[in-house]
């Protein structure tokens, strides 16, 4: 059954670009549409400019680029994106939205585990990652290489978006509720409030050394973005253990990767958005990849256990994190239908049954 308002599933895309409601510059590789969402491409140059900007009510992307823009880097072979710079690249993909079709983008997954800050924006707006209903034009995508260097390349795939009609979020008793049917996060007692069910952080490790989460390295060498599993971990990243403190001090400005200590599910009529950072939780900010897609930790999709991993970066001052402090809150919204894949089934995804776990990027072992 399909309902007249929620996010818009993995059919309903092909229906976009059939309608010519997505507009792309070459076909959509053949895994681009996911169950919820649809990954994003880099077009063929990135624009180094002086400083991140917002373009506001009466500019498009373009005039601002004219003023701010440093140099043109050409991305058809490869090229190296540095830290600490910012960048604007012109996707692939750019829009045609009915009146009635918002949109909403984030960071993939792997994108966040590496610590780039990524964010989508476009012509007049006054938002960053939002995409007003009835939006027509270019995608335009900031790029700002955190931690480590990072080679990219014109269609790589750095972000993703998902589609809205109407509203879909789930209230407070809708989650309940929901919880109750479905276990949404493996907690007896589910804290739920603000229309989000909240995840806390395991720092008590697992195996028998106690590993909790892992600090990124500094002056490193590049990370090739469309690699899988060729870097060694120990280049990259220090490995941090309990040593039966079941706490954390996190450094200002230092990058972790962490884990949550619940397991997620998403049902397939479900989609859910990790929420973004709230100061009432701490200083220190949470998750720079909010989308789990419907079938995440979802048990015949093969996903029972699934954890959520937490990129976390504390802010000016050191802030102490202890085992079981709330770091975080899932929101879900209703699909508009069911999906025809869901996440893990046969989809290449990277994450399914994860417990701590950096990017596709490094080797296991």
């Amino acid at each position: 059954m399909k309902r007249n308002s929620g996010i818009l599933a993995d059919r309903a895309i092909h229906e976009l670009l059939n309608a010519g409601r997505l507009i792309t510059e070459q076909a959509l590789d053949g895994d681009q549409i996911q169950p919820a969402s649809l990954d994003l491409r880099l077009g063929s140059k990135a624009l180094r400019v002086r400083a991140s900007f917002m373009p506001g009510p009466n500019s498009t992307v373009e005039d601002k680029l004219k003023r701010l823009t440093l140099h043109e880097i050409d991305l058809e072979n490869g090229a190296v994106l540095e830290t600490g710079c910012v960048y604007i690249v012109p996707l692939m993909e750019s829009l045609d939205l009915a009146d009635d079709l918002s949109a909403s983008t984030n960071p993939k997954s792997s994108t966040g585990r590496l610590d780039i800050f990524t964010r989508v924006m476009v012509d007049y707006a006054q938002e960053f990652d939002k995409i007003p209903a009835g939006y027509k034009g270019q995608l335009y995508l900031e790029i700002s290489p955190r931690t480590f260097p990072i080679i990219v390349r014109r269609g790589s795939r750095l972000s993703q978006i998902r589609f809205r009609i109407g509203h879909a979020l789930l209230t407070d008793a809708q989650l309940l509720d929901l919880h109750a049917a479905e276990t949404l996060v493996a907690s007896e007692t589910p804290n739920v409030s603000g229309g989000g069910i909240a995840l806390s952080i395991d720092l008590k490790g697992s195996g028998p050394d106690g590993l909790v989460g892992y600090r990124g390295k500094h002056h490193t060498a590049v990370i090739d973005v469309d690699r899988k599993g060729v870097h060694d971990v120990l280049d990259f990243w220090e490995p941090l253990y309990s040593r039966g403190r079941d706490e954390l001090i996190l450094d200002p400005d230092e990058f972790y990767i962490l884990v949550s200590r619940e397991a997620v599910h998403v049902p397939p009529l479900y989609a859910a958005e990790m929420t973004p950072y709230d100061p009432l939780v701490g200083e220190f900010r949470v998750h720079y990849a909010g989308f789990f897609d419907p079938g995440f930790g979802h048990a015949p999709a093969g996903g029972s256990g699934s954890r959520a991993v937490l990129e976390v970066r504390s802010h000016e001052v050191p802030y102490i994190l202890e085992h079981g402090q709330i770091i975080g809150r899932l929101v879900y919204e209703h699909m508009q239908e069911h999906p025809q894949g869901l996440y893990g089934t046969g989809l290449g995804s990277n994450y399914q049954a994860q417990g701590l776990k950096l990017s596709k990027h490094f080797r296991l072992s």
